[in-house]
This record gives structure tokens, sequence and C-alpha cells, in this order.
């Protein structure tokens, strides 16, 4: 069966607390690299879809948070 390529990129809101975001910003000048904050980190999800129509459904269901997470639905070309 073929479908569709998606890629899901699952980021915490604006003002919600990173904390994984925070800890790699503040161990960042320790191993030398300066200048860099408002590190976010987030994850990304890639999957194939049959039916592409389902796929923020999904994604308000099961891959994010809806709450405390925005996230951005990428269909990959093949």
């Amino acid at each position: 069966m073929s479908g569709v390529e998606v890629r899901v990129l699952i980021r915490p809101k604006e003002g919600i607390l990173d904390a994984q975001g925070k800890a790699v910003e503040q161990a960042l000048p320790a191993l030398g690299f300066e200048g860099v904050d408002q590190v976010r980190v987030g994850r990304i999800v890639e999957l194939v879809a049959q039916d592409q129509g389902r796929i923020e459904e999904l994604c308000e269901k099961l891959l994010a948070n809806p709450l405390i997470e925005d996230y951005e639905i990428e269909i990959i070309d093949s």
C-alpha cells in the first residue's frame, strides 16, 4: 500500500516552559558555544499516511498535546 509521506514538527508553545531547551541553552557556553539563546527543543514524527485527511486529527489526539504544544504538518514530496 502506498500513501503520503508526512513529517510532523512538534514544539512547545510560546510562553510554555521548555525545561529541555533551557538545559541545552545553559550547557552551551561550557561547551564553547557563545551567543546562542532562545533554545527550544521539540520532536519530529515521520510517517506514511493512507488517509491524508486525518493527519490533523492524529496530531490533535495522539502526537501533540494541543494545550502546551504547537505542531506543523509537512507533506514530503517524493
